[in-house]
């Protein structure tokens, strides 16, 4: 829109518009004075209309022109042109009752046995909207493997598993373990595909995290098609969202992405009961309105099923016009309260401001007044909904979001509807139950009412209800929501690529996020599964080396490349393509993430495995989406997040915010993330074959590959790569998490010229990971030549893995020891691999000390640990590792002060060490 500044009266204003040509500004002119008849005659309420219908005519008539963000308080479909519906009403509502029944004494009956409790209200609100859905819309997956994509809101979860009571497809028994999942058969809280891996699909309960997954599965699906690897232009993503979930910044992140690209296959169902946990979403504002401007302003269709049947009477008496502006002033939070108010309150207060709506109102006697304001709602009349799914299915070019308006624990009675505390409201009375059950009109007696426990109630798998809802979940596919695993293990990768690494670099300094890097791109050239790699990066690719790979892969965009790129002359230009293979996602770890979680989930969706890999600033990835990283395990995605210029010290100059020394400790607190520190390129080899052999390979017990997903952090400093060392216990050794790299024998006789030791030298055990092991092994030269001290090195590619294997051996023994089989026990293999080895133990990382000091309680020898506690600071590497005391000199003063502490060498030597290399610790 134009700024305008009055220049004096009676002058035009001076307008941005006056910069571009007008062959006519008569004609400005009359269409001015046209605008000011109008709200002069007609007043101001007449004036706008017609420049909105204007408006709306432009639209049609494809006129660029901008798009009006802010419609009317009123349905987008009117009552005339709501499509017929298709389906069986009255059955539908007989089954949509049952459903709420169920819901509702499932959570009742867990509150009374267990105080495991549940959540009702939300449910209560959106039972049609779900309901529609799987009698009309929703696609399941026995058509083509895929179907459509729910992401239910995770408090309705009790409705959703009442309807799969219902069809058959969960016992009674099991709703009666709702929240009790520590045997094993139980109904998970939420939607967690994990914990019920047969039924749902998407995690959604961290709110915020549905609406973005949802949006990146949109455009995931067009990807897969775009790429040749499935046609999934027939699936369709629904997203289900509270109004007050939409305050979470992840909820809105992606709306730019999904207009941008067009995704006419998503629809967000937002759920408009104007409450959030503890009150009102807006309570002096408008939510539905707040939300239509942001919708459209980022270029989604918006279809607002607001009002019931029961407003259509008033609203065609409206004929001046006062209702809708009178709907359009109220605040959310007075509108909460008209629902929960008699009729002389809503009369005094939603009518009485002015006489049309005082003469309005009187058309209604109280009844049907109270009927109207406080329950006809649209998301309560599956006529309603239908139209506005069907809208939606039918945009083209844009996403589509329905705003519904519901109220918040309908059916469930006056204690319940629209309250500010129904969040925390767990159960209903006997007195309740009856009147859901008459409202409802169920055939539930009274004498099944007399105990504390409702009743579940079940029609008969034989009856016409389950007869319909078997029928329409043919007709649509099969079961929803639905998670099936059904694809062919991938074959496993050509040698060529992991053996170029386990040579070593020469003479050559790699880092190795360029290992990495090279490793990637030569898989990629497989012709049997390189196009199956998805490779996942927030505009970094040039800082981590992977530019070569836009000339070949190309980056993927829908629109191709209408531009000539800047750098189009040279090798590495920059390169988008519709078959692009590289999701660049711009600045956005969230946007990043949510990518990779809907390609490492794909062989279960679409039963097509890719092979994703997120490359990132380790800072900016476990600190900033952690969350992510949980719902994606949750939802059994595999892939290689790469956590790349790793470390506290070695990002130069780039400080605080920048350095991550903890990153490795965060992603251990994830049961399905195997998390490395690889110090060398043929680590980085070994544990990416691995990776790709558990995760995508067959094997008898995991016939469809593992639910897991491995973590490496890779370094920025170049360094000369050496060989993978000879044997197979070596390889076997770095998936463990722990080998002996170089023994002090090794070092000394390799030294120029070579060093000779003492008959009987002290001797110490150096661990370290990443490129600390590089500090290890200067510390262990600098202790042979200057202290006389024998030091093995040892490379430790995952602190992690060590302690888990350590802790299964724990739970081992002490189940042995419970059951009294008199077994042997277990040993970790961190204690066997250091059995024997002299001396103490000093632990180093560009980590912080809990790192490495996760393995503490099974190593047998004394334990010292170095590490990168703190803030992270600007400043060269060497002056960033001598600030927190994890260079090569302070390696070998601490390890001196170990063997001090044991009396193996004098006190006065540590003295001497410290001032001869200037350390303070």
């Amino acid at each position: 829109m134009s700024t305008l500044k009055r220049t004096g009266k009676g002058e035009p204003p001076v307008s941005q518009l006056d910069q571009l040509p007008d062959h006519d500004p008569e004609e400005i002119a009359e269409w001015r004075a046209s605008l000011d008849a109008a709200r002069d005659f007609g007043g101001p309420n007449r004036a706008a209309h017609l420049l909105r219908r204007l408006v709306e005519h432009a639209e049609l008539q494809r006129l660029d022109v901008p798009p009006l963000l802010d419609t009317p308080y009123v349905n987008t479909i009117p009552t005339a042109a709501e499509p017929e519906f298709p389906g069986d009403e009255e059955m539908e509502r007989r089954i949509t009752a049952w459903n709420r029944w169920n819901a509702a004494a499932m959570v009742t009956r867990g509150n009374h046995r267990g105080g495991l409790g549940g959540h009702m209200a939300t449910y209560a609100s959106a039972a049609w909207l779900y309901e529609v859905g799987f009698q009309h819309f929703f696609r399941g997956k026995e058509a083509d493997g895929s179907g459509d994509q729910l992401y239910v809101q995770g408090h309705a979860a009790p409705g959703v598993y009442a309807r799969a009571f219902l069809e058959g497809r969960v016992s009674e028994a099991q709703l009666d373990r709702f929240r009790q999942e520590a045997g094993g058969d139980g109904l998970p809280s939420y939607p967690h595909p994990r914990r019920l891996p047969w039924f749902w699909e998407f995690p959604t309960v961290s709110m915020g995290l549905g609406p973005l997954s949802a949006i990146h599965q949109a455009r995931f699906n067009r990807y897969l098609t775009a790429r040749g690897i499935k046609d999934t232009s027939g699936s369709h993503v629904w997203a289900f969202l509270g109004d007050g979930e939409m305050d979470e910044p992840e909820s809105t992140a992606a709306l730019a992405l999904a207009a941008r690209e067009g995704l006419d296959n998503l629809t967000f169902v937002v759920n408009c009961n104007l409450q959030r946990l503890d009150g009102p979403v807006r309570g002096n504002g408008k939510i539905v309105q707040e939300l239509e401007r942001r919708f459209r302003a980022a270029g989604w269709n918006v279809v607002k099923s607001l009002w019931g049947e029961a407003w259509d009477e008033l609203l065609a008496r409206d004929t001046t016009g006062a209702l809708v502006r009178r709907l359009g002033e109220v605040p959310d939070g007075q509108f909460q309260t008209y629902a929960a108010s008699d009729a002389g309150y809503v009369r005094e207060h939603l009518f009485h401001s002015s006489p049309e709506l005082r003469a309005l109102a009187d058309t209604v006697d109280d009844r049907r007044l109270i009927e109207t304001v406080a329950t006809s709602r649209g998301g309560h009349e599956p006529r309603k909904v239908y139209a506005a799914y069907r809208a939606a299915l039918e945009h083209r070019g844009a996403p589509t979001v329905v705003l519904v308006q519901t109220v918040k624990g309908w059916t469930l009675g006056p204690g319940f509807e629209s309250r500010n505390a129904n969040h925390q409201m767990k159960k209903l009375s006997g007195a309740e139950f009856r009147a859901m059950r008459d409202l409802l009109e169920l055939p539930i007696p009274d004498a099944a009412l007399n105990d504390p426990l409702p009743p579940y109630a079940h029609p008969g798998p034989d009856s016409p209800e389950a007869r319909y809802l078997r029928e329409r979940r043919a007709a649509l596919g099969g079961p929803a929501p639905a998670r099936r695993v059904r694809f062919t293990p991938l074959p496993a990768p050509p040698a060529k690529p992991f053996e170029t690494l386990f040579k070593g670099s020469g003479n050559q300094e790699i880092a190795t996020t360029m290992a990495f890097v090279r490793l990637v791109k030569d898989l990629l050239r497989d012709k049997a599964t390189g196009h199956r790699w998805v490779p996942i990066v927030p505009d970094e690719a040039r800082t981590f080396g992977m530019e070569s790979l836009f000339p070949t892969a190309g980056i993927y965009s829908p629109l191709g490349q209408t531009y000539d790129p800047v750098d189009r002359d040279q090798l590495l230009h920059y390169k988008e393509s519709t078959t692009g293979q590289i999701l660049n996602e711009g600045i956005t770890e969230a946007g990043s993430m949510a990518s990779l979680t809907a390609a490492a989930t794909s062989y279960a969706t679409h039963g097509e495995p890719v092979v994703p890999f997120y490359i990132f600033y380790s800072m900016f990835g476990w600190q900033r989406t952690a969350d992510q990283m949980w719902a994606m395990a949750d939802q059994l995605g595999r892939g290689f997040l790469v956590g790349a210029t790793a470390g506290r010290t070695t990002m130069t100059g780039e400080g605080l915010q920048h350095a991550d020394g903890h990153s490795q400790l965060i992603a251990s607190t994830n049961p399905a993330a195997l998390s490395y520190d690889p110090a060398f390129g043929y680590e980085v080899a070994v544990i990416v074959r691995e990776g790709l052999r558990r995760m995508y390979g067959g094997s008898e017990q995991h016939p469809h590959g593992e639910d897991v997903f491995y973590y490496l952090t890779v370094y920025n400093e170049p360094l000369v790569q050496p060989a993978l060392p000879d044997g197979e216990e070596v390889v076997d050794s770095i998936l463990r998490g722990l080998y002996r790299y170089r023994t002090a024998d090794a070092a000394a006789s390799s030294a120029t010229p070579a060093v000779d030791l003492p008959a009987d030298p002290p001797r110490l055990q150096l661990l370290a990971s990443g490129t600390a092991v590089q500090w290890a092994l200067t510390a262990q030269r600098l202790l042979g030549e200057e202290w006389g001290v024998a030091a093995d090195v040892w490379s430790a590619p995952s602190w992690t893995e060590l302690r888990r294997e350590a802790l299964d051996c724990d739970a081992a023994n002490l189940a042995q020891a419970a059951a009294g089989t008199g077994a042997a026990a277990r040993v970790p293999y961190v204690t066997r691999a250091l059995a024997g080895a002299p001396g103490p133990v000093l632990a180093v990382s560009d980590w912080m000390r809990a790192v490495p000091d996760q393995i503490r309680p099974w190593v047998e020898q004394d334990w010292t640990s170095l590490g990168t506690d703190g803030f992270g600071l600007s400043d060269s590497r060497a002056a960033a590792r001598r600030h927190f005391g994890v260079d090569a000199e302070s390696v070998t003063v601490a390890a001196l002060a170990a063997l001090a502490r044991r009396g193996e060498v004098k006190a006065e030597t540590v003295r001497q060490a410290a001032e001869r290399y200037g350390v303070r610790f």
